[in-house]
């Protein structure tokens, strides 16, 4: 899954939620099951997550909603999970979004 977002120091839910095509809701459940998963919380409670939190979000969203993990099963996943594995989904990530942008050229031409 390629999310589109700017280059920001923080994102606030709704953009993220955006950005993956879910509801806030569900982002806010997600923040409550996994522990890996803490944004930034400004006075006013908002939440703000960083860069960091947005590529949290994208192993939990490929592990549950694209690989048909459970919530025990992404846990247990990424508890076990070693920094091999989060290198590997990271370089997964960065060839879909050359994809995504050779695709678009394609459609160009």
């Amino acid at each position: 899954m390629h999310v589109d977002l700017p280059k920001k120091l923080y994102y606030n839910i709704g953009e993220v939620a955006k950005a993956f095509g879910v509801k806030t809701s569900l982002i806010r459940f997600w923040e409550g099951e996994f522990d890996r998963l803490k944004p930034k919380k400004n006075a006013k409670g908002n939440r703000r997550f960083t860069p960091e939190d947005i590529k949290t979000l994208k192993l939990i969203y490929r592990l549950v909603k694209e690989q048909g993990y459970t919530l025990d099963g992404a846990k247990t996943y990424l508890k076990s999970q070693k920094k091999e594995s989060l290198n590997n989904f990271e370089i997964i990530c960065k060839l879909e979004s050359i994809k995504d942008q050779l695709n678009k050229i394609k459609s160009q031409i």
